[in-house]
């Protein structure tokens, strides 16, 4: 008899009569009562047993026990040890068969909850027991699963957003690479002994000992190579005992120093940064370690993709959500104008130095370059003396207040501002030349003497106009930029050694660029970097400068090319060239030195070049304007 039969009557009130007919319908409404029961406990208990994952122990028709369960245990193997909590739902009984829907949620890794609902057959047997019925054809475990079938997990990265240039150009894009790791489990002292030669690596045995004291199955992370180098080793290496290789994909640059440490780049995170932000990173986690990499991580930062499906159709997701890619940072960094830095200091791997361009048209820097014994990003972040170069600011500030440039302004060996000795580089004398050949030839001591009557605040009007010191840190999108610094001069003295980038004054190399942008173009455009996300700052907007002031400028300029300090840069093809070079002294740590600087432009592009601690009797002009020489040329022959 059906549970869901149901007796028919007359449209009037159902009256069960005493005697015989009543007592016999009683009897036959608590047999269908019981066997409803004994089915639906058959359902419950199943639940149960599924729930306490003692599937060896529920009454089966069709399969054995432990048959069950051992089918139960290969399905579901993927989706881990976690609670599970099984409820009967819709239960129907008709006759000695029925159905009930087992409502299922069980909590994966990272406390994902995977629910879904499995209709489960019921069947009584001979002896009047009620047990699940098991199809040959079909998975008990839930309803997309295939007899034979099993859940799978995917734990997907998608691609980390790449570092893009100019013009959408690559800047770190995308490439494979190869994680070398050590499986403890596996590996022994001699593996691991033949791999730390070949990759010429200490410690890994000592590393493969600790692991396998504390009994840890974990893989052990060696070293993560880009396809060109791993191809140098990997003949060494792919038949070692233990060793493990595995590929995938992660934004990479031109070369391991390129753009270097502007960009940054990506590893495993490290126990500090987990523990710093633990609901961010988790152990074997890739990341941007350091530059814009880690800096801009939560913006490039892949979205993992969690699913579970069936072995048989690993399209189909039954639960979770498919990985997503990171988002590209964009900017203004150009590879040709980039690549041109690099080359030029390829050269000075003992030496710090940098080169830094700016776009003149639209003021977007194009190259950051720190020579490979960078240790800092000297390009944006350092801070200097500028030297001569300061010299354009306060020639801007000289003419802007009717200095007549062909005045004639003595260049003695020294000058005395209230007792202090002011000397030239070297101690050079230029008689009693005009102005232009005071600029030249970078004479410090006319340059006093030109500007003995400046405001206090005169020279940082000029340079902050320029964009030296002015206010765009900020929108440059790299943390920890420096604009430059020109306070408001203390004294006679303080006025006197910043007029040529002494004293207070200081300087990043991007700062200087600026500056000179702002004399190719005859406006100040502040300068931008990042691009997408956006700066906080709103939009740009040029501000015209002085122009009769500019033109004189500009024939300085090229006047110090010509017949100047920076002749190393006058026969460079490409078009003509102006420039100022700058020789700063510093006394830093307990240790004195100079400094070689040179700034200029060339049709489009306006850069700034420092070498660092210069040898004694050498300047911006036998030192930095080389370098100079060797970029404008890669440049203009790219």
């Amino acid at each position: 008899m059906s549970s869901r039969t149901v007796l028919g009557v007359t449209a009037g009130a159902l009256v069960i009569a005493g005697g015989v007919g009543g007592y016999m319908y009683l009897q036959q409404a608590s047999a269908v009562s019981k066997q409803d029961s004994a089915a639906k406990a058959a359902a419950t208990a199943f639940a149960q047993d599924w729930s306490a994952r003692t599937l060896d122990k529920a009454v089966y028709v069709g399969t054995t026990p432990k048959a069950a369960a051992d089918n139960f245990a290969t399905a579901t193997a993927a989706l881990g040890k976690g609670p599970i909590s099984v409820q009967v739902d819709d239960f129907n009984r008709d006759g000695d068969t029925g159905t009930a829907t087992l409502h299922v949620a069980w909590t994966l890794s990272g406390k994902r909850v995977f629910k879904w609902d499995d209709p489960i057959a019921l069947v009584k047997s001979a002896d009047g027991t009620w047990g699940i019925r098991v199809d040959a054809t079909k998975s008990l475990w839930h309803p997309k699963l295939q007899a034979s079938d099993a859940f799978v997990v995917n734990q997907t990265m998608g691609l980390r957003g790449e570092i893009r240039g100019a013009d959408d150009s690559g800047i770190m894009t995308n490439q494979k690479v190869y994680d070398i790791s050590i499986d403890p489990t596996k590996a022994t002292d001699a593996s691991i002994g033949q791999l730390q030669n070949v990759l010429n690596i200490a410690g890994l045995v000592t590393k493969l000992h600790a692991a396998k004291k504390s009994g840890s199955q974990a893989l052990i992370p060696v070293i993560t190579y880009r396809q060109s180098d791993y191809f140098i080793y990997q003949n060494g290496i792919q038949d070692l005992q233990g060793v493990v290789v595995q590929t995938r994909r992660q934004p990479l640059a031109a070369t391991s120093t390129f753009g270097q440490p502007l960009l940054g780049t990506v590893g495993q995170v490290t126990a500090d940064m987990i523990k710093k932000h633990p609901k961010t990173y988790r152990a074997g986690d890739y990341a941007g370690l350091y530059g814009l990499q880690a800096q801009y991580d939560a913006t490039m930062r892949p979205t993992s993709g969690f699913t579970v499906t069936p072995r048989s159709d690993t399209s189909d997701i039954l639960f979770g959500t498919k990985a997503k890619n990171g988002t590209n940072l964009k900017t203004t960094l150009d590879p040709t104008v980039q690549n041109a830095a690099e080359k030029a200091l390829a050269s000075m791997k003992d030496k710090p130095a940098a080169i830094v361009a700016v776009n003149v048209k639209t003021g977007g820097v194009s190259a950051v370059a720190n020579s490979p014994y960078y240790g800092i990003d000297r390009a944006l972040l350092g801070r200097y003396a500028p030297g001569s170069q300061m010299k354009i600011a306060t020639t801007y500030a000289l003419l802007t207040h009717g200095f007549d440039p062909d005045s004639k302004v003595p260049c003695p060996r020294n000058v005395y501002v209230n007792g202090y000795k002011i000397g030239n580089f070297e101690g050079e004398t230029g008689g009693n030349p005009k102005f232009s050949k005071d600029f030249a030839m970078s004479c410090n001591t006319a340059f006093v003497k030109a500007s003995s009557d400046f405001t206090d605040t005169e020279l940082q009007q000029a340079a902050n106009s320029l964009g030296l010191g002015a206010d765009w840190a900020d929108r440059i999108g790299v943390a920890g930029t420096f604009a430059g610094n020109v306070p408001t001069a203390n004294g006679a003295t303080d006025k006197a050694v910043s007029v040529f980038g002494q004293g207070r004054v200081q300087a990043s190399p991007l700062s200087i660029a600026v500056m000179t942008g702002s004399v190719a173009r005859g406006s100040y455009l502040a300068p931008e970097l990042v691009t997408s996300p956006a700066p906080a700052k709103g939009a740009r907007s040029a501000t015209p400068l002085k122009a009769g002031a500019i033109q004189e400028i500009k024939k300085l300029m090229r006047l110090t090319v010509t017949d100047g300090t920076a002749t190393a840069v006058k026969k460079v093809p490409g078009g003509p060239v102006y420039a100022k070079t700058g020789t700063s002294e510093f006394a830093e740590g307990g240790k004195t030195g100079v400094n070689g600087w040179l700034t200029g432009w060339q049709g489009n592009t306006a850069f700034c070049v420092l070498v660092e601690d210069v040898p004694s009797g050498k300047s911006g002009g036998n030192t930095a304007a080389p370098l100079a020489a060797k970029f404008l040329t890669t440049l203009a022959t790219s």
